[in-house]
């Protein structure tokens, strides 16, 4: 663990966490965890099981079911990346679409689904060197995290990277659905009772509002730099 520390990155959806984390993971060298995927994954599998009704999730129905769902990372060789797997099936590509976002972060509010994940995370992190994004890293999974980071972006142009994501692949979907849904999702994941999405008061903020990824990789890394340096003294 020597000159290893915890990467706590935390903050709204679509401000670029996942990019941003998976590469500077790569250029420390560090283990990656996509803790988003892992709600999304458990939000996959209830719209699957036909547990979302008329906007309406069976809460009961979903819980008794956790015990039996087992979430993983494998290394996906052609696309050089970490794709989730939900008992044993590759569900990367599943998890991405405006279904599952319009879904997670109402799965995410149950204190249940929450509490399983996070035991999973927290073991994650017992070795160190691992950059961790999501919402509740640095607040409830690694409170004791050398480096915490919130990061944000206007609504408005979290919405547009979305958009031109899901447009590109091939989705059909409207700026005006994505632009509701960023903003819901900001609503439910800010006033949850359960672990809501706050910036600490020792989290560094990174507004990537106008910086573009190179930009937002090596303010990271600089401030990764200060963080090991400073653990190593």
């Amino acid at each position: 663990m020597k000159n290893k520390i915890i990467i706590a990155i935390d903050g709204h959806s679509s401000t670029g966490k996942s990019t941003a984390a998976k590469q500077l993971a790569a250029h420390l060298h560090y283990v990656y965890v996509d803790t988003g995927a892992m709600y999304r994954a458990v939000a996959f599998f209830a719209l699957s099981e036909n547990m979302i009704k008329e906007d309406q999730l069976d809460r009961v129905a979903l819980v008794d079911q956790l015990p039996s769902l087992t979430i993983y990372f494998k290394h996906n060789p052609v696309t050089d990346r970490a794709d989730v797997y939900l008992n044993d099936k590759n569900i990367e590509k599943d998890i991405r679409t405006l279904e599952v976002s319009n879904t997670v972060s109402q799965i995410a509010a149950i204190s249940e689904v929450r509490a399983k994940l996070v035991e999973q995370q927290k073991a994650m992190g017992k070795e160190k060197g691992i950059v961790m994004d999501g919402r509740d890293i640095g607040s409830v999974v690694f409170p004791e995290a050398e480096l915490k980071i919130f990061m944000t972006a206007d609504p408005e142009v979290r919405a547009q990277r979305r958009y031109d994501e899901l447009t590109g692949r091939g989705d059909h979907v409207s700026y005006d659905e994505v632009l509701k849904n960023v903003l819901e999702r900001d609503h439910i994941d800010s006033t949850r009772e359960d672990s809501p999405l706050v910036q600490l008061p020792d989290a560094k903020l990174l507004d990537t509002s106008h910086m573009n990824r190179e930009e937002q990789f090596e303010q990271l890394v600089r401030w990764s730099k200060e963080a090991i340096n400073k653990a190593s003294a």
